[in-house]
């Protein structure tokens, strides 16, 4: 329980610093991080005055799922949920709520004031997840598994022949779904992207029942999902010799990602990271061929802050885990996209995606 109890109290620190009382949390992902819980119903109220004042609600269906997972606060087993511990927070004297505002209806923001009336309901979008945003150690171990099972299920593929001349887009991203799970994986992280010949040049290409053929780039971005965290990979592959525009464009990506890979620093701003490796694109005239932010934070969601791109905002800190991700798509030729996970530190980043970024030739 000690993450939990960690991620509370910095928490109920951000609180104070806001002058709130409290905050109702009713987004599944930070109340998963917050507490451990795992169910699909549930609200907690964190009082800014100590953990005595908190209070976990979920229904019926999760009672004994609750006691398991989060022993450590007031459990009320009512729904619903975000109304009972509105009720709850008024009785207890709270004068700022804050909520979820980012996630709260404009009908839930109004069932919740009904419920809760002399209480000042506080906009307080992302509080959660700006803690979210640096990983502690168990968060990482998470990540770590979740890109070793991604690791290892595309070398599965590719020893056992699964990347062959024959057969569709949606064959290759089953067995890739399935070789995750065997190593480990609750499951895929997102809906997979295998994409060959002209529809690797489709940043998010979704399988079809395309064929693999040879002389095909092959693009795969996928991931594997452990305790709740998300890995991101993509690799992009060539079935048999590579002509040349498909091994100069592979090494001009390669190059871009290094390069972005280099500038994972503390303090970094976020566009200069996106610009590190998008300049290497330009240089080389391929500027208007590289047509997506560099990466993005990953963690509970596969989508999460910093985001690293010419519109991207902030700097970086150690215990981020971001993406790394540049591609180059020529329209009804192919493309390309090397992308790995990574964890910022205060010397080199921490690579999580351990397969090879050497263009792998498959015969």
């Amino acid at each position: 329980m000690e993450p939990q109890t960690h991620r509370r109290a910095a928490l109920r620190r951000a609180l104070q610093a806001s002058d709130l009382d409290a905050l109702l949390v009713t987004d599944l992902l930070n109340i998963r991080y917050l507490t451990g819980f795992t169910g699909s119903n549930a609200a907690l109220l964190v009082a800014a005055g100590g953990e005595q004042g908190s209070v976990f609600c979920t229904d019926g269906r999760y009672g004994t799922q609750a006691q398991r997972q989060v022993p450590d606060l007031r459990l009320v087993v009512d729904r619903p949920c975000d109304l009972v511990l509105a009720a709850a927070a008024a009785e207890a004297g709270c004068r700022r709520l804050g909520f979820e505002s980012h996630r709260v209806t404009v009908d839930g923001h109004a069932a919740v004031a009904a419920t809760a009336p002399g209480v000042e309901l506080v906009r307080a979008p992302g509080m959660v997840e700006a803690l979210r945003v640096v990983k502690d150690d168990t968060e990482v171990e998470a990540l770590r598994m979740a890109c070793a099972a991604a690791d290892r299920a595309l070398a599965d593929l590719i020893a056992h022949g699964g990347l062959r001349p024959g057969r569709t887009e949606r064959e290759v991203a089953r067995e890739l779904a399935d070789r995750m799970l065997d190593h480990g994986a609750a499951g895929p992280s997102f809906e997979s992207i295998v994409a060959t010949g002209a529809n690797s040049a489709v940043p998010h290409h979704r399988p079809t029942d395309a064929v693999l053929a040879g002389g095909d780039l092959v693009k795969l971005d996928f991931g594997a999902l452990v305790d709740g965290y998300h890995s991101d990979m993509t690799r992009t592959v060539v079935l048999g010799e590579p002509a040349a525009w498909q091994r100069e464009i592979y090494q001009l990506v390669a190059a871009a990602q290094a390069s972005g890979r280099a500038a994972l620093w503390p303090d970094a701003d976020v566009r200069d990271v996106d610009a590190a490796a998008r300049e290497v694109i330009q240089r080389a005239g391929y500027g208007d061929q590289f047509v997506h932010g560099l990466g993005h934070g990953v963690g509970l969601a596969i989508h999460e802050a910093p985001t690293l791109s010419r519109l991207g905002d902030g700097k970086l800190t150690a215990g981020m885990a971001v993406t790394v991700e540049p591609g180059v798509y020529l329209a009804g030729r192919g493309g390309v996209r090397i992308e790995d996970t990574l964890v910022v530190r205060d010397g080199e980043p921490e690579l999580l995606t351990l397969t090879t970024k050497e263009l792998v030739v498959v015969s």
